[in-house]
């Protein structure tokens, strides 16, 4: 298995992690996918649960930003609702852009980790990086075409991290 495709640690969504999984792994950046792991894809605005994460990683001294391969305007208007960064159009799979972000940033690589619910763009992303990855489960079944051609060709991949344990849970972790 290539190890750019086994992330860090795995989660059911980002809403379960725990805090302290964070401050344990000394993570101040929290690097977030928004389609289908900060919200669904069709959800356009900011509900009660993404502000009540927004608020607690504030609370802990965590820095949240959106890293999408979205486009600007979604991205950007989901962000400034939350009051938190964001860097959209990432290329992900690609590491390039996200090295320069990170570079141009001044963000310490030790103390990242980018969150996502695709293997084959974010996962690889942040691996390429040299970044901690968590790996996370779609928060809906509903993915535009091109996220359906990416579950189907990932979908071994994640079987295997999972069911032969390749990849910890994030409580595991602690």
């Amino acid at each position: 298995m290539i190890k750019r495709k086994i992330p860090f640690a795995h989660a059911k969504s980002i809403y379960d992690v725990d805090l302290s999984f964070f401050k344990k792994h000394g993570i101040k950046v929290v690097l977030t996918d928004l389609d289908n792991t900060l919200a669904p894809i069709y959800q356009k605005d900011a509900d009660e649960k993404v502000f009540d994460l927004v608020k607690r990683y504030k609370e802990a001294g965590l820095r949240l930003i959106i890293v999408s391969n979205n486009t600007g305007k979604r991205v950007k208007r989901f962000s400034a609702e939350l009051g938190i960064e964001n860097a959209c159009w990432m290329l992900k799979p690609l590491s390039l852009r996200l090295k320069k972000f990170l570079k141009k940033q001044k963000i310490d690589k030790s103390e990242v980790i980018l969150v996502g619910d695709q293997i084959l763009t974010d996962i690889m992303a942040g691996n390429g990086a040299k970044i901690k990855t968590l790996l996370t489960e779609p928060l809906v079944p509903e993915d535009p075409i091109w996220t359906r051609w990416n579950r189907f060709f990932e979908k071994p991949t994640r079987k295997k991290l999972l069911a032969k344990h390749i990849v910890k849970e994030w409580e595991e972790t602690l």
